[in-house]
């Protein structure tokens, strides 16, 4: 059995953690805020105080963690990951973060004898408390098959997209279509409010017909009874438009709707909270239009 390296165990990481040691995997976790991995002490992981200390005790090297800058930190400060003797190691980092900069790390891993693959994830904490994750893998086929075992313990659905940092291009994809899914459905829902729909029957009859969506499934129920906390926060997704947008203008590409609710969530967090969650849209389209918040 391998032993696994974790670096970052808040929101996402901390529960997929907990599914790796309940199939008898050796974890080392590493996270800044140290009293954030207590549950997992607890539950037989071992926690290192630093980088190099982990890197020693580990086969594979898993990070998921917040945005380019932090992956960025982790990976190339000194006395960090490619600080450490990585002969032979898998570096895997599962952050949504910029294509440009999974090639970086793959580029530098083939320099230090090591491999690397990014594979971010889709689903959010839901999935990764579950072990149904949908995860979007770039790098070398050969290293790919030799991690399914791992990832299968994770993710319902895994999917080979090829070159390193395709797998973060894949995610941004994803991304995009989320943006568009959701601006469509707090649109939808301001018109029926605005014309005295039933709000309930209109989810109903929409989620039954041609429209039917993930979407109005799960978020119109918790946006008619204001449930604003629960899906995927606002701050880790306007970080992944940004990433889009960027990528979007480097290859001359226009998106419009992409870059309106980039600005909508913009908007949105200057005026109430980046705590907030992805269905919390409806709040600023809402008072765009006049209409009370719940």
């Amino acid at each position: 059995m391998k032993k696994i390296w974790w670096i970052g165990v808040w929101v996402m990481g901390n529960p997929m953690v907990v599914n790796l040691l309940a199939a008898w995997y050796e974890v080392n976790v590493y996270n800044r805020t140290a009293k954030k991995a207590q549950n997992l002490i607890e539950k037989w992981a071992q926690l290192r105080s630093t980088i190099l200390e982990l890197v020693n005790a580990s086969d594979i090297v898993i990070t998921i963690i917040w945005d380019p800058k932090s992956v960025e930190e982790v990976y190339f400060w000194e006395a960090w990951i490619f600080s450490a003797e990585l002969t032979g190691k898998t570096l895997i980092d599962m952050t949504t973060t910029e294509p440009s900069l999974a090639t970086k790390i793959y580029n530098t891993a083939k320099v230090h004898n090591c491999n690397s693959l990014d594979a971010p994830v889709s689903w959010g904490d839901v999935g990764a408390q579950s072990g149904t994750l949908s995860i979007m893998v770039g790098g070398d086929e050969q290293i790919f098959t030799e991690i399914l075992p791992l990832f299968g313990i994770l993710w319902k659905s895994i999917t080979y997209t090829w070159w390193a940092w395709n797998g973060q291009h894949t995610k941004m994809a994803n991304q995009i279509s989320i943006a568009g899914n959701t601006i469509a459905l707090c649109e939808s829902l301001v018109y029926a409010q605005k014309v005295w729909l039933d709000i309930e029957k209109t989810i109903q009859v929409v989620s039954a017909g041609a429209a039917w969506n993930w979407w109005w499934t799960n978020l119109a129920p918790r946006i008619q009874i204001w449930e604003l906390d629960t899906c995927f926060y606002i701050k880790h997704f306007v970080k992944d438009m940004r990433i889009a947008l960027d990528e979007c203008q480097k290859m001359n590409i226009v998106l419009p709707w992409l870059a309106l609710v980039h600005q909508l969530y913009t908007a949105l967090i200057s005026q109430w909270d980046q705590e907030l969650w992805t269905q919390a849209l409806i709040k600023i389209l809402r008072k765009l239009n006049n209409l009370p918040e719940s």
